[in-house]
């Protein structure tokens, strides 16, 4: 149970922007209603991406890595490739977009 918690953030965007390969940045707090529906479908896309690094990071306001990324609304999952956003999904509802987005990111070129 504990993987689907967000843990307080202890990165900074200079971490986030030298991490290799791809990760997803996913924003949220534990007791965000929209986070929990959308755990399901995100846990179910991330399974066909095991490549692809989760990070899940407890967000608020004054959190610097959130507002780092202009985070305004929970769950929002920021793609890094190389040290740059290559996609974003907000308030996620379909495992369709999720899978879109993870496919955008770890598409190479």
């Amino acid at each position: 149970m504990s993987e689907a918690l967000y843990l307080p953030e202890t990165l900074t965007r200079a971490d986030v922007d030298a991490l290799p390969g791809v990760a997803v940045v996913e924003f949220g707090t534990n007791g965000c209603g929209h986070c929990q529906a959308a755990q399901p479908l995100i846990s179910e896309v991330v399974a066909d991406y095991p490549q692809v690094r989760r990070i899940k990071v407890e967000d608020g306001s004054g959190r610097k890595l959130g507002r780092s990324f202009r985070v305004k609304m929970w769950p929002t999952l920021v793609f890094i490739r190389g040290g740059q956003e290559v996609a974003r999904l907000v308030r996620p509802t379909r495992a369709s977009d999720i899978e879109e987005a993870f496919d955008a990111a770890t598409r190479q070129g």
